[in-house]
């Protein structure tokens, strides 16, 4: 996904779906029994302003619903990235290579 994600300041919606697949086989990954965790950052810098949980809907399609929380986009307006990490049922994880982008404007 290579275009931004536009949102407003202090929203809390749109809910974010994402398909997650394999790079190489373009397969969906497989989540079950997996906790999915997206990690919020303004761009160009090294801290997190948040984490979200991932909700799994449909565990062998590699789907996931992450939902914000109140206070994640009480943001300045700007440029923003996520990053996608998996950690299986094992205790292995896998960041997701490519991050999301994110342009938030200000709300009115």
């Amino acid at each position: 996904m290579n275009e931004k994600i536009k949102l407003v300041a202090n929203d809390t919606r749109p809910q974010l779906r994402l398909t997650l697949s394999d790079e190489t086989t373009s397969q969906p990954i497989d989540l079950t029994g997996s906790a999915v965790r997206l990690y919020f950052r303004q761009v160009g810098t090294e801290t997190i302003l948040d984490t979200l949980s991932g909700v799994v809907t449909n565990p062998l399609g590699g789907e996931v619903i992450f939902m914000w929380k109140s206070g994640t986009l009480a943001v300045p307006a700007g440029d923003y990235e996520g990053e996608v990490e998996i950690t299986d049922p094992l205790g292995g994880t896998q960041t997701m290579y490519e991050l999301l982008k994110f342009k938030v404007r200000e709300d009115f």
